[in-house]
């Protein structure tokens, strides 16, 4: 998961960050949608345009703000449509003091007032613009007969005035809508009852593994481990591409890559399937996901002159990957667990809790992935932070899980559970997962839907059928299985040796060409 910080947008190496809204607790609404028929027009012919309206049924959006990809025909640039979210007016409406509630539970920003105003506004353009078709059909009826010359003429006339009127009225409910959109995507999602009401400091213990190991000998940080080991090298990446990059080096290598091929194997055990993803995403897939790509505020890196985006997580690739399918329901659960890169400004972040490896801006992490019905995705959130737990504790390291008070809750969660270990060079717990349950959020927007019936062949196809069962849309939940820095960390720091040696957990070991210590490189060398 990407963390919640907002930060300055820059130029880095090429890439562009231009302003954005950060993701935050402020991006989930109730969605469905109703296909509305608006006539437009062009210099040439009348167009029939279909716009997305919401109609009646629990769901949940983020901001879907357009972005403006650069065209390169002569450097000009051409706006990109907005995609819009089906988000169920009516329920917030009729739910006003449920939504205010959980707005102020989850600190947002949303206005719900202004929502609520502009919905009223649309009803009430929908009902004149619905007149005025009425109108115009009266007049054409009655220009079917057989009419004098100058009745005609005067109902042409109407229905020309009609015409006029409608297509004025139509531009105005399709920049309504928009605004509206806007607005209500702002709204924060609805939230788990068993989540604790406050900021960070609310959040519930649900578990403790193990006591903090008691060290006999001054402990070094990673950071002094890492250098007196040769294992990292901070000062030479700052060189080569900036602050807050690394090189690995000797038997750290040896570690970040059997830290992700013991992640992938323990949690393809389990039935997971495995994925390597693509590292570069569209704009609108970022978007879709509940993350804002450009901005003011925005921890993802944008392609300059592109509209795409590097990932930050595992997690957009991996909800996009069934992005407007309809699932057989005999194809639920699908779970993936996904190795890959991740990039993140973390700008603005500063002092001892981001020192060293803990916050950096490029890194390899493992990530668990599900789709799956919505009746069982409190089951399987509880299956992920089973697997989390089991993985660190195979490793013998302490840790806490939390589950996360609503403050603290980003935008698809509907509810979180974070796992922080002890970091004994940090004098402190660190955050090195966490596990949420999206509900519908992102698959409302992605358009991942099921087919909640045996007509559909056991097979994942796109588009619609027909003379089929209703579809619902997928539930879908994330977890990080690895995040190969922070693991680092704490392996490093919490199994030191005296005489500075680190020892390697028995679990990781296959993974590593049988290595069980790393030694200082002078005891190496004997």
């Amino acid at each position: 998961m990407i963390s919640r910080g907002c930060f300055g947008g820059t130029t880095f190496h090429g890439l562009a960050l231009a302003p954005s809204i950060c993701r935050s607790p402020s991006m989930f609404s109730p969605l469905r949608t109703l296909t509305l028929t608006l006539a437009a027009t062009t210099p040439n012919h009348r167009l029939l345009r279909r716009v997305l309206f919401p109609t009646v049924v629990r769901a949940f959006s983020s901001t879907a703000l357009p972005t403006v990809p650069i065209t390169k025909q002569e450097g000009k640039a051409a706006a990109k449509p907005q995609w819009k979210a089906a988000i169920d007016f009516k329920w917030i409406r009729d739910n006003k003091d449920v939504v205010a509630a959980n707005i102020k539970n989850r600190k947002s920003n949303a206005n719900l007032d202004l929502v609520l105003e502009l919905y009223e506004k649309l009803l009430n353009l929908q009902k004149e613009v619905e007149r005025l078709r009425a109108e115009r059909n009266v007049v054409a009826n009655k220009m079917k007969g057989k009419l004098e010359p100058s009745v005609r003429q005067a109902l042409v006339e109407e229905g020309k005035n009609l015409k006029e009127g409608l297509v004025s009225l139509e531009e105005d409910l399709v920049q309504l809508t928009d605004q509206l959109q806007q607005e209500a995507q702002c709204l924060p999602n609805i939230t788990h009852p068993d989540v604790p009401i406050g900021g960070e400091e609310s959040s519930i213990i649900r578990k403790m593994v193990r006591s903090p190991r008691e060290f006999n000998f001054n402990i070094k940080d990673h950071l002094e481990l890492g250098k007196d080991l040769d294992l990292i090298d901070f000062d030479a990446a700052a060189e080569v591409s900036g602050s807050k990059f690394y090189y690995l080096k000797n038997e750290a290598v040896l570690l970040e890559m059997g830290l992700i091929n013991w992640a992938i194997a323990e949690v393809s055990k389990r039935g997971y399937i495995p994925l390597i993803t693509p590292e570069i995403v569209r704009s609108s897939v970022v978007e879709k996901c509940g993350f804002q790509p450009r901005g003011q505020n925005t921890q993802v890196y944008s392609i300059e002159n592109n509209d795409q985006c590097l990932i930050g997580t595992a997690e957009i690739p991996v909800g996009g990957i069934h992005m407007d399918s309809i699932l057989p329901e005999s194809a639920l659960p699908l779970k993936y667990v996904a190795s890959s890169h991740c990039f993140r400004t973390e700008a603005g972040a500063a002092g001892t809790a981001t020192r060293g490896l803990y916050r950096v801006h490029q890194f390899s992490k493992v990530e668990m992935f599900i789709f799956c019905r919505p009746e069982e995705s409190n089951l399987y959130h509880e299956e992920l932070i089973a697997i989390e737990e089991d993985l660190f504790s195979s490793l013998g390291l302490h840790f806490k899980t939390l589950d996360m008070a609503t403050g603290d809750l980003g935008a698809p969660a509907y509810r979180k559970f974070d796992v922080e270990a002890w970091m004994p060079g940090l004098g402190r717990y660190g955050e090195i997962s966490s596990a949420s349950n999206c509900t519908d959020y992102q698959s409302r927007r992605l358009g991942i839907r099921y087919r909640p019936s045996s007509d559909m062949p056991a097979t994942l196809k796109k588009g619609k059928g027909s003379n089929m069962a209703p579809t619902q849309f997928v539930h879908t939940l994330n977890a990080t299985a690895c995040a190969v820095p922070r693991m680092i960390i704490c392996l490093l720091e919490n199994f030191q040796q005296e005489d500075g040696a680190v020892v390697i957990p028995e679990p990781l070991r296959p993974y590593m060409g049988g290595l069980s210590v790393i030694f200082p490189k002078a005891k190496t060398s004997q």
